[in-house]
């Protein structure tokens, strides 16, 4: 099978697909790979280097495309018809597509991969078991996600994070307070606490608390009357009586702390409004927010998705793919997370269909012409619904 790898086109994207190392490997188990002139290039991976590793590089992203069984990509491929780099209208019947699809997010270009017959795989609708956790790409541009949050706030806040003695007297350490404790939270709160931080998290699932403690953090939550847990690691929108006491304890704690760091998705995509204009003003001037939620529309009521704001003398941070902002390392993991799955479901080059297979049929989105993933078929029925009053 020949797998193809293009060069990200969305704005502000460094990240590729497949790295050279990743190229090695899939190329020695019976895969040809070709690549497109400066794929790699933004994340520091030149055409020689893949061409060392036995990729070739091809000078038409069409061709490419039009001759390859498999395409690996980190974003959606394009679907605009205007536009002279339409990849889906590239990709044949019957050919697989692999990547981080974020298809709940992306219908249009769902509904365009279906139209096109293509076997479309989202490795972020990927069941959080241990046996799919190396092909996971959701959870490792998470963790980066988190450690890079951190760093941002470490950045804007007017002082240190951690406690420092000196001739001058001593200084107390900042106090960061996480929201949402799955792996972006989880990393952060690690983060927070290397550099010195005192750090609290909370969780609407009550059983990350071992996890938050073992990081170094303390835990502080509420009793829920209802359960919250939606499974695979997700966390399900609360209800309204748990709402109101959640929102009673985020007041106290929001007011307290330098930092805060939000983190909360409903399902792993959809960011609910958590901290409102009051808990900011609540803050002490000089007092740093970093929505990490803001690809998910932000938990932050004030939070400007892409933007720095300052509101009540707070500095509100709402960065978006803040992965793509490591694009090395980034890069280098999302291309171990795609080799692992095609190394886990292939015989000698070939990739093994499965649909019983429950990682396969968990992350398969489109087959046959049709939308066969549960969850987006419902979002597109919605979208339909909200657009024909």
């Amino acid at each position: 099978m020949k797998i193809a790898v293009l060069r990200e086109s969305r704005p502000f994207e460094r990240r590729v697909a497949l790295v050279p190392e990743s190229c090695q490997k899939l190329i020695k188990a019976g895969f040809t790979v070709g690549v497109e002139p400066g794929a790699g290039a933004r994340a520091g991976y030149s055409d020689d280097a893949y061409q060392e590793s036995g990729a070739t590089v091809e000078s038409s992203a069409e061709d490419l495309v039009r001759s390859a069984e498999f395409l690996l990509t980190v974003n959606p491929p394009d679907n605009n018809a205007d536009n002279s780099r339409n990849v889906i209208a590239w990709i044949n019947h019957g050919a697989y597509v692999l990547g981080s699809l974020m298809p709940l997010r992306n219908l249009s270009n769902m509904e365009s991969l279906a139209h096109c017959g293509a076997n479309a795989f989202s490795t972020d609708a990927i069941p959080r078991t241990t046996r799919a956790q190396s092909m996971d790409t959701l959870s490792s541009m998470n963790s980066i996600g988190g450690y890079k949050g951190v760093l941002l706030a470490a950045a804007e806040l007017g002082k240190y994070f951690p406690m420092l003695s000196s001739a001058a007297g001593t200084v107390f350490p900042a106090k960061v307070f996480v929201i949402g404790a799955a792996v972006a939270g989880l990393q952060a709160l690690a983060t927070a606490k290397r550099l010195g931080a005192s750090v609290t998290a909370t969780d609407v699932r009550p059983e990350v608390k071992e996890q938050i403690e073992s990081v170094g953090g303390k835990y502080v939550g509420i009793e829920l009357n209802e359960d919250a847990s939606a499974g695979g690691g997700y966390a399900k929108e609360l209800s309204a009586e748990d709402q109101s006491r959640q929102r009673e304890m985020l007041v106290d704690q929001v007011a307290q702390s330098d930092v805060v760091i939000t983190t909360a998705l409903i399902g792993g995509v959809f960011a609910p409004t958590l901290v409102t204009a009051e808990m900011v003003a609540s803050m002490r001037p000089g007092s740093v927010l970093v929505d990490l939620a803001a690809d998910g529309g932000g938990n932050c009521e004030l939070s400007s998705p892409g933007e720095t704001i300052e509101a009540h003398g707070v500095r509100i941070l709402a960065p978006l793919n803040l992965a793509s902002t490591m694009p090395d390392h980034a890069s280098l993991l999302f291309s171990r997370n795609l080799t692992n799955f095609l190394d886990a479901f292939s015989e000698e080059g070939e990739f093994q269909l499965d649909l019983d297979d429950d990682i396969q049929a968990g992350c398969l989105i489109t087959r046959g012409g049709e939308i066969v993933h549960g969850r987006t078929l419902e979002a597109v029925a919605e979208h339909q619904e909200g657009s024909n009053p």
